[in-house]
């Protein structure tokens, strides 16, 4: 993958190659490639389970990649197993904020201020349904809200566990 130089992207842009790394179908987590941001959400996050201390990680390591340093993570307290108010991620302090909001989403940090809005995927939807809800998430100029998505995708309802992605 060409280097973005992501560290020195201007606040609000995203680099139009997080794509490129990324097999068609398997991706858990995909960005929208578009500078302009018109869209309700940036992008979308496939988790495999709901414990926060196995999957934010991984998360973090490929968003810091593209984006830059993440400071901060606002996640859903009733999405989660148990959320700590801060992890240590690559020798980097990641303050994470928890409300129980039920929004489908998590907000992302960059930098001072820089937020990012990410679908998140139920961990059993069907890689399908996954595929579907993640693919509108990062669809240019779309409108449509984490909930939205996830009803029409039908990731709701989803019970597949063998996370072929």
């Amino acid at each position: 993958m060409p280097d973005t130089g992501s560290p020195h992207l201007r606040p609000g842009l995203l680099p139009d190659t997080v794509h490129a790394g990324v097999r068609p179908g398997t991706a858990l987590l995909r960005l929208e490639t578009t500078h302009d941001r018109k869209g309700i959400l940036d992008g979308a996050w496939w988790p495999r389970s709901r414990d926060i201390a196995a999957e934010l990680p991984g998360l973090i390591a490929a968003l810091t990649e593209h984006l830059g340093p993440v400071t901060r993570v606002g996640l859903d307290a009733d999405a989660w197993d148990a959320l700590p108010t801060r992890m240590t991620i690559d020798d980097r302090v990641v303050h994470i904020d928890s409300h129980a909001v039920g929004d489908d989403t998590v907000l992302v940090t960059r930098g001072e201020g820089d937020l990012f809005s990410l679908l998140v995927v139920p961990p059993n939807a069907t890689p399908e349904a996954a595929r579907a809800a993640m693919a509108e998430a990062v669809r240019a100029g779309s409108l449509s809200s984490a909930e939205q998505i996830i009803v029409a995708t039908g990731t709701d309802v989803a019970t597949g566990t063998d996370h072929e992605r």
